[in-house]
């Protein structure tokens, strides 16, 4: 038997699955019993995180200052519109 050591990187989860699929029931059974504490534990986290790492909204591009006033989004809309459909020459 081979000593190589494999990375989760060089593993997929359809390896993993066809080895699972060649243990006897009783080990299929066992692994299972094994993941499950794991499985649980990240379903648990993903309940909790969402609320611990939201950020609010507002303020988030407080830092590229003030926002274009409605006057001057409309000035710019005109000026990119005026030359719309007319061909250059």
């Amino acid at each position: 038997m081979s000593s190589s050591v494999l990375t989760t990187n060089e593993i997929t989860l359809e390896q993993v699955l066809s080895l699972a699929q060649r243990l006897r029931p009783i080990d299929q059974v066992r692994l299972a019993v094994r993941l499950a504490p794991k499985v649980e534990w990240v379903l648990t986290q993903m309940e909790i995180e969402p609320t611990l790492t939201r950020t609010p909204l507002r303020g988030l591009l407080a830092d590229l200052g003030a926002a274009p006033s409605a006057e001057e989004i409309d000035e710019v809309q005109r000026e990119m519109w005026a030359g719309f459909g007319k061909e250059d020459a």
